[in-house]
Parts: C-alpha cells; structure tokens; sequence
C-alpha cells in the first residue's frame, strides 16, 4: 500500500523507472540502512533525499539541495515513498510524471539518532546521521507548524532539512563543489547522452508537443550548466598555472622587518 501513489503516478511502459516488485525489510532501531539524494532536472531542477525505512524510500524533494551551513534551512517537500530499488536509477524518464534527467548524485547509509522513527516522524522532527559520499554527520528533518500530520506515501508536506553542527558543517556549497553523480561520474549532458546518442546531433529530430518543448529547455539547460562547469575548472586551473609560473620565476615575498 505505501507504494500505490507511486504507481498510481507512472506508467512503466514509458517510464524507466523501477516498478518496485522488490520487497525488502528494513532494519529496525538505530541500524544503518540506505539512502540516497537524486538530482533532478525536470521543469526545474531539484534534489530527492531519499531514506530507507519499512521497506521503501521514504522520500523529500529539496528545491535548492542539501546545504552544509546550519544557518541554511532548506525547504524539503515531503513526497510519495519510492521503491527500494530507486536508489540505483539514473537515466531519462522521457515523459509523464517527473519527465527529465535523474542523476544519483549521493548515496551511502543514514542512521536514526533515536530509536522510533515511525515515533519521530509523527511528531515532525527526525534526527540522523549520514554517511554518504558527500553527505555526512548529523541532520535533522523538521515538519513546518501548520503542516498535515505524516502519513506514509501521502501528498506534499513541507519540512526544513537543517544540518547540525558538527565536523561536517561549514559554508561550502556541496552542491556546487561536487555537482557530478556518484554512478556515472557524469553530468546531466552526460547521462542524456547515454540514454539517446543521437540527442547532440544537429540535425535531429525535436519532438513535439509539451514535452518535446520541456526537453528543448531541459537540453538546453544540460548544455549550461556543463560550459559553467568547464568555465569555472579553465578559470581555476589558469590561476593555478599563474601561481606556479610566479613561484617558479623565483619572485620572493619581502621578509619581515625585525623589530
């Protein structure tokens, strides 16, 4: 039953997505189990935690991604539980619910720091720790006053994804630092191009309709974000050689007067 609103949602002849026929029983109490955070690029971009509980993903669409900074509260929809074996896809849900690029951008095990989560996610505050790739120490989820109560699989809720303050706190923005998916080591052009060889040839034909409109974007904006990318490594490798040219030519810093 946690996963009708999931199936209700798709259709799996057209979709890639997995149907969830896996059954599986989550460890119970403070045991590691898995999760994962899908970046997604559809009509916009956002970022999926997902975390294993009961048997399914229990799921959060995070608009601006995970932020390390403990002053950064980020708004986190609380969505339909997916399927275990959605946290291994990545690849291109070419149309219907979600049509867009998926890329597993973290994964690894999230640990409850209680002992009822089911308890926890009643009340509207779960804390866990992480540790993923990129992702690690503790966070908390905390459900918005004025929300609907939890119920598993049920529609949007809005929470707050809140890093504590720990060793794995600070101000970088992981999501920019580290923008490529742990699976592939690609970026969004990479994985569409995966799916579709033929989708950077000129000459190729564009589909109509909205959702060949939606791809044009979606493409569009695949194609940006990697020239930002490379932009940016151009910029920072060339400040790099210029530093090590200064430092080669045997140009010294002058010493300190002593007092």
């Amino acid at each position: 039953m946690a996963l009708d609103e999931y199936k209700r949602k798709r259709d799996f002849t057209k979709s890639p997505e997995p149907a969830g026929k896996t059954t599986r029983k989550s460890p119970p109490g403070r045991t590691p189990r898995f999760f994962c955070v899908q970046k997604h690029l559809a009509s916009h971009l956002h970022y999926d935690l997902r975390l294993e509980h009961n048997g399914v993903l229990l799921s959060w669409a995070v608009p601006k991604g995970p932020a390390l900074d403990p002053a950064t509260k980020r708004l986190a929809m609380h969505v339909e539980d997916h399927p275990i074996e959605y946290g291994e896809f990545e690849g291109v849900i070419p149309e219907g619910y979600g049509a867009g690029i998926v890329m597993l951008w973290d994964r690894g095990t999230w640990t409850p720091e209680m002992d009822d989560v089911d308890a926890a996610l009643e009340k509207g505050d779960l804390k866990f720790t992480l540790d993923g790739y990129k992702l690690k120490g503790s966070w908390v989820l905390v459900r918005t006053k004025g929300g609907a109560k939890w119920s598993s699989g049920g529609a949007d809720r809005s929470w707050l994804l809140i890093k504590h303050r720990d060793e794995w706190s600070g101000e970088l923005d992981i999501a920019e630092f580290a923008p490529l998916s742990v699976k592939s080591e690609g970026d969004f052009a990479d994985i569409l191009a995966k799916d579709d060889p033929d989708v950077w040839r000129s000459n190729r034909p564009a589909k109509g309709g909205d959702t060949g409109k939606l791809f044009e974007r979606i493409i569009a904006q695949a194609v940006k974000m990697r020239t930002e990318r490379s932009e940016g490594k151009e910029l920072s490798e060339g400040s790099s050689r210029s530093s090590r040219a200064s430092a080669s030519s045997g140009t010294k810093r002058p010493s300190a007067k002593k007092r």
